[in-house]
């Protein structure tokens, strides 16, 4: 049987290789990244420079410059890219046949598989077109506030996810409250200052709470405020959006009721693939979208309606779990954690120079932002990173929102070296004044 008969007959997806021989693709994908060496820990894998080469050899990076701007979403690893290429043929050669037949099966497959990593029930997962669509569906569809309520968020939740709180305000007629991370942070800090913030808010009904938030990378220690929330009658919404696929978690470490996820970030899926999360016996807390009828009220797909999707990037995300497997969660974190701090320990002693994640390698992943004394507007973060890309050909970006002022955000990925984020502090101590660069 051809290949394309199985999909005209809505069977199972057929072999790879039958895909691959169909489309006339590229013969032979790269091998999938090598097992680390047995016996040894993530700690003392994470150091071993010749592995990370070759992980970092099945990515395809410009060689123009060092990009250490990585959090807007992850470059694909090369079986990734080659698999999504064969998916967005395959997509625009079966089309309307693909998406009534044999797609509906494969995205039940795509959540199975991703509750399993998360260790949840694939009935409590739903695909969405990112993270930010996930959270705001959330968002959104929280069905517990009343008028006069409060809902909560800090200043480093991602603008987006404000904004969606902000909105309830005149939807819902709630007061919307802003918390404040205290800076320098330790994990004590937040949890005082999220004590605090509780404390002075007695009709507190919704906090969103970004696991590891986009602008400095600070990791806060989401179970404990949420237990702490819930024990006041309130609900958390937590934005795992950068954090999974950076770091060793199950949503059973978070003990949340309510997240959104991106799979095109530290997953390495294609753009546009993201999913949330509702605890099963939480669900009816959750409205339909739009008062969605494609699914059953008490189907968790329901609380998601994107129209027609480009599809190819969910078809994509089982061979973007491949990858992340054969590397190991916990080695892809300890790798990530080695590269932030082999530049931030060189920068330390710059009385200048002021890190803003703690040196608790529990509270970050690889996004660590700096800030220059003194260099606190949006124009002189936005200098700074111009110099960069211009004195060393490093690509970072500047972000806003933390209290003390704009910061610069630094965030490596599974392919950069330890080379380059060694001229990083080399341009840093430059910049400011500690050596000549």
């Amino acid at each position: 049987m051809s290949w394309n008969a199985a999909e005209r007959r809505g069977g199972p997806p057929v072999s790879r290789r039958a895909v691959i021989a169909g489309l006339g693709a590229a013969a032979v994908a790269p091998s999938p990244p090598p097992a680390g060496p047995a016996g040894r820990g993530p700690a003392e894998l994470a150091a071993d420079e010749a592995h990370w080469r070759a992980v970092a050899a099945r990515f395809q990076v410009s060689p123009d410059f060092v990009n250490l701007e990585n959090g807007y979403y992850g470059v694909m690893p090369e079986p990734v890219r080659l698999a999504h290429q064969r998916n967005a043929d395959r997509l625009n050669l079966l089309n309307s046949h693909l998406l009534r037949t044999a797609y509906k099966e494969q995205a039940d497959q795509v959540r199975r598989r991703i509750a399993g990593i998360l260790g949840v029930a694939a009935e409590e997962i739903a695909l969405t077109r990112g993270g930010t669509e996930a959270l705001q569906l959330l968002i959104a569809g929280y069905a517990r506030l009343r008028p006069d309520d409060v809902i909560m968020y800090s200043d480093l939740d991602y603008h987006s996810m404000q904004y969606a709180m902000n909105w309830l305000r005149g939807r819902r007629g709630v007061r919307v409250e802003r918390l404040v991370i205290p800076e320098p942070a330790t994990r004590q800090a937040v949890l005082d200052a999220y004590a605090r913030a509780f404390a002075a808010q007695p009709r507190l009904r919704l906090l969103l709470l970004s696991h590891l938030n986009n602008r400095t990378g600070l990791v806060v220690p989401v179970r404990e405020i949420v237990a702490m929330a819930r024990e006041r009658g309130a609900d958390v919404i937590v934005d795992s959006a950068h954090s999974w696929g950076h770091l060793d978690f199950t949503m059973a470490d978070l003990n949340a009721d309510f997240a959104g996820f991106s799979l095109h970030k530290w997953m390495g899926a294609p753009l546009g693939a993201g999913f949330l999360y509702i605890r099963r016996e939480r669900l009816a807390d959750i409205e339909p979208a739009f008062a969605d009828e494609t699914y059953p009220h008490d189907d968790i797909r329901s609380r998601v309606h994107s129209g027609t999707m480009d599809v190819a990037p969910f078809l994509t995300v089982d061979a973007a779990l491949d990858f992340h497997q054969s590397l190991g969660a916990a080695a892809k974190q300890a790798r990530l954690r080695f590269l932030r701090d082999r530049w931030v320990h060189q920068v330390l002693d710059l009385p200048n120079v002021q890190i803003l994640t703690p040196e608790d390698p529990a509270m970050y992943g690889t996004i660590t932002a700096f800030r220059l004394a003194g260099h606190t507007t949006e124009a002189a973060n936005v200098a700074i990173t111009d110099l960069l890309m211009e004195r060393h050909r490093i690509f970072t970006v500047r972000r806003g929102g933390p209290v003390r002022g704009d910061c610069v955000r630094v965030t490596p990925a599974l392919f950069t070296s330890r080379d380059d984020v060694d001229l990083l502090a080399r341009a840093l101590r430059d910049l400011a004044g500690g050596g000549s660069g």
